[in-house]
């Protein structure tokens, strides 16, 4: 099994005659500021790696692996006391499993398709002992991360957001409502805080029970049930399958998700919605993502509501279809995080959605971005069922919505989710120019319109206006291929700090055009000066 290139800085190997490796848990040498944590010397790595053989408990290697062992087990952001171990293969791991207790280990659960094992360390001695003496056995050793821990905030400017409320799916370019026959066909994986059972019947599910429980605890069951529903909301006919994949304490980790996906991949699922996320991770987590994406499932997660330039794990694996919050509007929601491999965004400010006891409440957050993002890929699976959910996300973002500045970026990825553009994809006659963002900068006093041509056909002749300080400029655009963005650039005054430029930019369209959507064809906003100018 190799260790992904991403996450190679977990396992830092050397290997001695192909026999060992150095385990991560070498002690830090950066608490005594020599900076980054020295290699082993030959003679320590000598005293250690006879393969196969048990080292006595009492050598100074040991004892020192031993107090690195309890530290890393137990810092910030790991389930405390735990570790996951990755075997080289089936019968190293079989071995462990005879020998657990000996090796001062509690088995807690295990993933034999991954040769994973999840354990509580009893005795840190004895571990060592293990580790170090039988480490030709092993792939990877490392702790089991929870999938809450927060990154740094990103600096932003405060921004107004439009709440989504009821009008999902008018945001997502449905205004006429779902077809009850969307998703149909497609099994959709829910790993979550397990959906209330006892919920009234508004959107169908089953269960698939991993060890714990089928439905978690207060909030818990409130936010599984709430994921649940807005995937419903888009695609009414998709087999929802609820796994619970937290604990008793309400917090899920890098070991309980990884099991999910290998189950929800055993149980049929083409889309697996991941609606949690940490700034921590696993070997173990990306081996089962690997594990799905290969077995052809699409894995949607959420990108993380910390206001951070960085994706959350497991959103931050490539290949996975990760996914920020936008609000009515399609403007990046404040606390969305951003980061390079963001793929989508989607409505995530204030949506209305369901509750265990089947009342209507307001739900924010790349959490609720996912589900609705999940609901569509399930959706377009099921109207075109040829296609692989691999491709269906693919198709989702090239007929997305452009935010920020024209093109992918780290704050939208390759758009704002547009369903209905993206079900009219194959619609020859369609035409549909879109001022689809608009922005100030403070630092060049320009303001910058994007025009995209939302359509299946070139489009020429269109022009922009853009009123901004009592006077209005217009723009004309050169030819507009389907699908393309193009930017135009006004000059603005500089704003000094708390002052306001209200810009309004309006589309001109030439004559005989047949608009597929002209409430498209308009954007309001204001610009603010952030800093006062000196």
């Amino acid at each position: 099994m190799t260790l992904p290139r991403y996450l190679s800085f977990v396992l830092p190997p050397l290997f001695i005659g192909g026999a060992v490796l150095w385990f991560w848990l070498k002690p830090d040498n950066t608490a005594h500021g020599e900076g980054e944590p020295h290699p082993p010397s030959r003679e320590l790595v000598a005293d250690r790696v006879l393969p196969g053989k048990a080292k006595p408990r009492n050598t100074p290697w040991a004892e020192e692996l031993a107090g690195t062992l309890r530290a890393r087990l137990n810092q910030a952001g790991h389930r405390s006391g735990e570790a996951l171990l990755v075997f080289k293969d089936e019968a190293a791991r079989l071995a462990f499993l005879a020998r657990a207790g000996e090796a001062g280990a509690e088995v807690l659960g295990e993933i034999p398709a991954l040769n994973a094992v999840r354990i509580r360390a009893r005795d840190y001695d004895r571990l060592a002992a293990e580790l170090g003496g039988r480490a030709a056995d092993y792939s990877s050793v490392g702790g089991n991360p929870l999938l809450g821990s927060e990154p740094p905030v990103e600096p932003r400017e405060a921004r107004e957001a439009r709440p989504v409320g009821t009008g999902l799916l008018q945001a997502i370019g449905i205004p006429d409502g779902a077809d009850p026959a969307w998703g149909r066909g497609v099994v959709v994986a829910v790993l979550d805080g397990g959906a209330a059972p006892k919920a009234p019947p508004v959107f169908g599910l089953r269960y698939l029970d991993i060890g714990y429980g089928i439905s978690g605890p207060g909030d818990d069951s409130v936010h599984g049930t709430a994921v649940a529903a807005l995937i419903a909301a888009v695609a009414p006919a998709a087999e929802l399958l609820s796994v619970r994949v937290t604990g008793q304490d309400g917090a899920s980790d890098a070991f309980a998700v990884s099991q999910g996906i290998y189950a929800a991949v055993a149980a049929g699922a083409r889309v697996i919605n991941i609606s949690l996320g940490g700034h921590a991770t696993s070997p173990v987590l990306g081996e089962a993502i690997e594990h799905a994406i290969a077995s052809g499932a699409a894995v949607v997660a959420a990108a993380g509501n910390d206001q951070a330039a960085a994706l959350a794990w497991p959103a931050a694996y490539p290949g996975v279809v990760s996914v920020g919050a936008t609000d009515a509007a399609g403007r990046q929601a404040i606390f969305s995080n951003s980061g390079e491999g963001l793929q989508l965004t989607a409505p995530g400010y204030a949506v209305q959605t369901t509750g265990p006891a089947g009342d209507s409440f307001s739900f924010s957050g790349t959490s609720a971005s996912a589900p609705v993002v999940a609901g569509a890929l399930a959706t377009v699976l099921s109207k075109s069922p040829g296609l692989s959910p691999a491709q269906a996300a693919d198709i989702l973002a090239s007929h997305a919505n452009d935010g920020g500045p024209a093109g992918a970026d780290n704050d939208y990825g390759r758009g704002t989710l547009n369903l209905g553009w993206t079900l009219e994809r194959d619609n020859p006659a369609r035409q549909d120019p879109a001022i689809s963002s608009q922005s100030y900068d403070a630092a060049t006093g320009t303001v910058s319109v994007v025009i995209q041509n939302r359509g299946s056909t070139s489009l020429s002749g269109l022009a922009v206006d853009v009123a901004l300080d009592g006077r209005t400029a217009r723009r004309e655009l050169a030819e507009l291929a389907p699908g393309a963005s193009a930017s135009i650039t006004v000059p603005a005054r500089a704003l000094l700090e708390g002052e306001t430029l209200k810009v309004m930019s309006r589309l001109s369209l030439p004559a005989g055009l047949s608009d597929a959507d002209e409430s498209n064809n308009a954007r309001g906003g204001v610009a603010t000066g952030a800093a006062p100018r000196r």
